[in-house]
């Protein structure tokens, strides 16, 4: 490593001048990936509602549709604002009341049910249907140009909406994400560091490595809006540690070598290769667990993270010595004292009162643990976005004035007889919270020729294999209410037809529960056992993986637990991804303690003088990590206005703080609790004649 050093230290001018050559392509790679803005997009292919969702596409030439609600309009405007609506990009149908009679007739001559879905008091709605995907590019436009079209008394709702706010709204955030969790963890990192020009730096080359992360991102074609908002202020966080350590390490070494500064960075970049390399490992374990999840959205999340810290890494080898080396007059300059001290009493006085740390650790896990079990934890979408939003403005409208929440869609094989089919509908009226089930028999009954039919209404409703049926409802997406109305209408539905399927957004989400429910074990799982094994290897211990997965986890029960506490709902993800995350990224601290106490152990210091040492040279380190992690992402959680990006980050900057503290509080106890069982139990201490 040392040669490697050395050849890094050689070419600094070089490598630099290749790093800002490399942020021409890594901006193109940028600007052309995808972003999916569509959550629901990311469930597993072979499910049956997302099986419907392609028969929609194939069979029907519909991948998304709209409610759209025209608020104090007469008949005639309203067919005139349909008219432009129907030549509108992308707008396959539009079905309103002219798509079903001449509006020169009365409403009230419409059957009563029909009335009931189109009209409410003083407003109409109409249903777009468009022949791209819900989350489609093409569809957002659509949903763009219609609003222009529309006036103030107009509302568009449906997901197709909720996904076009919900881009609008990213795309206007995340700029400033980056912006303030580059500000604050400048503030910090001037506060606790030797030079107000390092931190900088530090962010310089973090900066070029997630350049590269994100710019690397166009081979996955695409990514989730959620990873391209959390990617950046994550890697910033979790990588801002290899700066650190190269920056002290290169300190330490130039005590050493003196004015050879050379050869002074290059024992520094050895020393940051064994160390850093080996710290990442736990971190990309962490992030490579949520590629075990069915809800491919942890993969998406997951690549892109263990990316960035492998980008990291190597930016911290490479790029930021040359900028040091660059800059080391500078550097020199801007020295100052540092605002955090060693604290040379607070380890005496944390091994005194070991017992006590060691009850409260008890104390606080067990009962957290509860907490954290039975944390609520929501599924609807809307709920994560503002409510000025004008598709949640438009949902509310809909709720309000036709006591409509989710709608869902029946894909009937075209085979099932009339008589069953009016006996299935028939069934489905009867179940808690449905409104109508409408479809041809509804719309014509029984003695209503099909060839009176407008053939608009009968391309929409029937294909070559499939009947499609719309069922209208009183309840609210991932409600309890309506999971179990589903379970209700898929039962009727598979005793007419086993083929059939009950699609839409409602069906979609409780999947979603079910599945990402499943996610949260196999993930935790996942994330636990890698890490154990990683710890197990690097320290040749069976006891020391135990004890320190069990500090962090602690941690981790402590800081999903507060929400129960609270009353705080948390948006699905989070307590899938948030364990996973935090384990990840701050067992390193665990790590960093545990080597000092494992290599003073092995000098033949008694477990008091081990661990009082080990514990006085991680306090620093560890607040610092701590410290900089929690400013990267609480700026950001305390801005955003997006729920699901706001709750992730101020869960990752408390857990942040939650584990410095679980680490510099319990672990020095656990070590003192457990030495002998650790001596015994771990092959790389080897005990000399006490000091």
């Amino acid at each position: 490593m040392l040669k490697l050093g050395r050849k890094i230290v050689k070419f600094r001018i070089p490598i630099f001048i290749l790093s800002l050559l490399l942020l021409i392509p890594s901006a193109i790679g940028y600007l052309n990936t995808r972003v999916n803005y569509d959550v629901l997009y990311y469930l597993p292919d072979d499910i049956e509602t997302m099986k419907g969702q392609d028969i929609l596409v194939d069979e029907f030439g519909t991948g998304a549709y709209s409610m759209f609600v025209c608020e104090g309009m007469e008949n005639k405007d309203v067919a005139a604002l349909k008219k432009k609506i129907e030549k509108v990009d992308h707008v396959a149908k539009v079905v309103w009341y002219d798509s079903l009679s001449d509006i020169s007739i009365p409403a009230e001559m419409l059957p009563e049910k029909i009335k009931k879905v189109l009209f409410a008091d003083d407003s109409t709605m109409m249903f777009i249907i468009f022949d791209t995907t819900t989350s489609a590019d093409e569809t957002m436009d659509a949903i763009g140009d219609i609003r222009k079209l529309a006036g103030k008394q107009c509302f568009v709702s449906g997901m197709s909406a909720i996904v076009t706010d919900t881009k609008n709204l990213a795309e206007s955030e995340v700029t400033v994400y980056v912006l303030i969790a580059v500000v604050l963890s400048c503030i910090v990192l001037a506060l606790t560091m030797e030079s107000y020009l390092i931190p900088f730096l530090f962010l310089a080359s973090i900066g070029i490595a997630i350049a590269y992360n994100m710019g690397t991102n166009v081979f996955q074609g695409e990514i989730s809006y959620i990873t391209k908002a959390l990617s950046a202020v994550l890697q910033l966080g979790v990588t801002m540690d290899y700066s650190i350590f190269l920056w002290h390490s290169y300190q330490e070494q130039r005590a050493r070598f003196g004015d050879n500064h050379k050869e002074a960075m290059a024992q520094a970049i050895a020393a940051t290769i064994k160390s850093v390399v080996g710290s990442s490992i736990t971190t990309i374990a962490g992030f490579i667990a949520l590629c075990f999840m069915s809800f491919t959205l942890g993969m998406d999340l997951g690549v892109v993270m263990a990316k960035g810290v492998i980008f990291g890494v190597i930016c911290c080898v490479t790029v930021l010595p040359s900028m040091i080396m660059i800059f080391d007059r500078a550097l020199e300059k801007t020295k100052h004292r540092q605002l955090i001290s060693d604290f040379p009493k607070v380890p005496e006085f944390l091994v005194k009162h070991h017992k006590a740390l060691a009850f409260l650790c008890v104390a606080l896990f067990i009962p957290f643990a509860y907490f954290q079990a039975n944390t609520k934890v929501y599924y609807n979408l809307d709920s994560s976005l503002p409510k000025e939003l004008e598709s949640i403005q438009a949902n509310e409208k809909l709720q309000k004035d036709y006591n409509m929440g989710a709608a869902h869609m029946i894909l009937l094989d075209n085979k099932i007889s009339e008589k069953d089919t009016y006996k299935m509908i028939d069934e489905m009226k009867k179940v808690k919270g449905v409104k109508e089930v409408l479809g041809l028999e509804t719309i014509i009954g029984p003695s209503f020729p099909e060839s009176m039919i407008p053939d608009d209404i009968k391309e929409i409703l029937k294909s070559d294999n499939y009947e499609l049926m719309l069922i209208t409802n009183q309840y609210q997406t991932a409600s309890d209410e309506v999971n179990k109305q589903i379970d209700e209408l898929n039962k009727i539905l598979k005793k007419y037809d086993p083929a059939g399927m009950l699609v839409g957004e409602a069906p979609c989400t409780k999947d979603l529960i079910e599945i990402t429910d499943h996610d949260f074990k196999v993930v935790s799982a996942v994330s636990i056992l890698a890490v154990f094994l990683i710890i197990l290897f690097v320290f040749k211990s069976i006891s020391l993986p135990i004890i320190l997965v069990l500090v962090i986890e602690g941690a981790i029960f402590i800081n999903m637990g507060i929400p129960y506490l609270t009353g705080t709902e948390l948006p699905f993800i989070a307590s899938i991804v948030i364990g996973t995350i935090q384990l990840g990224a701050t067992v390193d601290y665990a790590i960093l303690m545990t080597s000092r106490y494992e290599q003073e152990r092995c000098f033949g210091y008694d477990k008091k003088t081990s661990i009082s040492i080990a514990l006085g040279s991680s306090i620093r380190p560890v607040m610092v990590s701590a410290f900089s992690f929690f400013a990267a992402t609480f700026g950001v959680g305390l801005y955003s206005k997006i729920d699901m990006i706001s709750s992730l980050c101020l869960l990752m900057a408390r857990g942040a703080l939650i584990s410095m503290a679980s680490v510099l509080l319990f672990l020095p106890a656990m070590y003192w609790i457990f030495d002998g069982v650790i001596c015994k139990t771990s092959k790389n201490f080897r005990l000399r004649k006490q000091k």
